[in-house]
């Protein structure tokens, strides 16, 4: 049986997530595209001083298409242990993940990262692809509703100003004109049956990929079954205020198509969760989406671990996750249903 193009495209804990679940079914060929403007934390040195593109989401989706009989080692997920291994202490060390350096030292070694990704790949047998959105150095930049510019994902993301904060992002933009897609990618989005954005940041994960090149238009004038999963709280700085509705709208305006599908969470979360969010004035996001231009699934989709961050991690985390099983048998349900 032919198998199913899946492009999932995003980066960070969304798409490990939906990842981790997806790739346990055998009817799929999973294509992750990932982001190329994240210049946080280690990124930025890796970055900065030896000219890779990000290679923190790369990390991420390689554990998450892994094989778990090669991640294993004596009965115990070692191997995956190692990759997401993040330096506690020592000079330059700290903060830095085992997987990074080896993608680093990797790339050198063959003189291409993108060689470098395919080599680990086969390391892990990963089940499936992960390719760059572009391989071009580039920035993210916001324009508020004020006419504040920030450059630079992780001020978006963690902003320094706090005037920042209940303004909307009236415009989101590359540092570059004529930016290229990477040629497989679009060729990946191309030929997908199905094109799934999310979950993750609206802003700096979600649309860093969209407003790279023409990727709005190939999306918006694709056969593929275009997929939206919804985030699960609002996100500081950058959606204060919005509702679902909101976010799909948002989607159409740099797109100019809904997703024929948006899945959100139905189910209840934990009231303490809801506190510590607010601490950080975050809140659930309101389902207020109608059937309208698209058709809404909704589903318990909460994990019920609740993340710990590596004390040597200097970047605010989510500790309210998707569950990555509930997730992909809802994403296949749909796709179940479309075959």
């Amino acid at each position: 049986m032919k198998k199913l193009n899946i492009v999932t495209m995003g980066g960070g804990t969304g798409t490990f997530v939906l990842l981790s679940g997806l790739k346990h079914y055998k009817n799929l060929s999973l294509t992750a595209i990932i982001s190329a403007t994240d210049d946080g934390g280690s990124n930025k040195k890796f970055r900065d001083e030896f000219g890779l593109i990000p290679p923190s989401d790369f990390r991420q989706c390689l554990v998450a298409l892994a094989d778990e009989d090669v991640m294993s080692f004596h009965g115990t997920s070692l191997l995956r242990e190692l990759f997401m291994y993040r330096f506690n202490k020592g000079e330059g060390f700290k903060g830095q993940t085992f997987g990074n350096m080896f993608i680093a030292a990797l790339a050198d070694i063959l003189g291409s990262q993108i060689k470098a990704m395919e080599e680990i790949g086969k390391i892990l047998h990963i089940k499936g692809r992960i390719l760059p959105i572009t391989v071009e150095d580039i920035r993210l930049v916001a324009e508020y509703e004020d006419g504040m510019v920030v450059k630079g994902e992780h001020l978006i993301d963690e902003p320094e100003n706090i005037k920042i904060y209940g303004k909307r992002i009236s415009k989101l933009s590359v540092d570059k004109d004529g930016v290229k897609l990477y040629n497989p990618s679009r060729d990946a989005i191309r030929n997908a049956d199905f094109i799934i954005l999310g979950p993750g940041d609206l802003y700096t994960s979600t649309l860093a990929n969209i407003v790279v090149g023409d990727t709005g238009k190939i999306i918006k004038n694709s056969k593929a079954k275009f997929v939206y999963i919804m985030n699960l709280m609002s996100k500081r700085g950058q959606t204060d205020g919005y509702t679902a509705q909101d976010h799909i709208d948002e989607l159409y305006n740099y797109i100019g198509r809904y997703p024929d599908f948006v899945i959100i969470n139905n189910s209840a979360v934990d009231k303490e969760i809801i506190e510590w969010y607010k601490g950080s004035g975050e809140v659930l996001i309101e389902d207020d989406l109608k059937e309208k231009d698209y058709h809404v699934v909704r589903a318990d989709l909460i994990g019920n671990t609740k993340y710990k961050k590596s004390v040597a991690d200097s970047l605010k985390r989510s500790v309210l996750r998707h569950d990555s099983d509930k997730l992909a048998r809802v994403v296949m349900s749909i796709v179940e249903d479309m075959e």
